[in-house]
């Protein structure tokens, strides 16, 4: 028996923080609406709308749109008097907990998500921990398979295993769903 939705935490050699388990819960309370294997056309926005209620009762803050009032920006340079110059968009942060928040749908490894994410979120001023949510299925043209969070876990493990790239982040959660 599998259990939903797959998770992985980075560093491989440290214990998984309590938060952990909480958006996992949060992940696995949203399977009837968002689980990949079983439904087709998913939407990162869909995905994220889906699991806002739970995020945010453990503390994050949620884009809830494309307005301006509606995304969350967070400082990754400060010009003139203090104020931020070069801003990053996030689907999501718990800034008391420093984690960042990014949900990839459809072609999110096709489209290099991973990578963004990671680079970005780097950059982030106070971006400890970051948690990537990536489709474990994502079905597109003849039938063709791409299993988003495999990949992803793939190269995070090369990443973490060979050492020579080192990243800001006391870790990384990802989340298959």
């Amino acid at each position: 028996m599998t259990s939903y939705p797959n998770w992985f935490w980075y560093p491989s050699t440290s214990a998984p923080p309590e938060w952990v388990e909480q958006i996992a819960d949060v992940f696995h309370n949203s399977q009837e609406n968002i689980d990949s294997v079983e439904i087709q056309g998913l939407k990162s926005d869909g995905v994220l709308a889906e699991i806002t209620d739970g995020l945010e009762q453990i503390g994050f803050e949620i884009e809830t749109g494309k307005n301006k009032k509606e995304k969350i920006l967070r400082p990754v340079l400060f010009g003139e008097n203090g104020i931020p110059r070069v801003t990053y968009e996030v689907d999501g942060v718990h800034d008391e907990l420093g984690i960042v928040l990014e949900v990839e749908a459809g072609r999110g490894w096709m489209g290099n998500a991973l990578y963004r994410d990671l680079i970005r979120t780097s950059l982030i001023v106070n971006a400890q921990y970051l948690v990537l949510g990536m489709m474990n299925e994502y079905r597109y043209g003849n039938n063709a398979t791409n299993r988003s969070y495999d990949q992803a876990k793939d190269q995070l493990d090369a990443i973490y295993a060979s050492g020579r790239l080192q990243l800001p982040f006391e870790g990384i959660l990802l989340i298959g769903y």
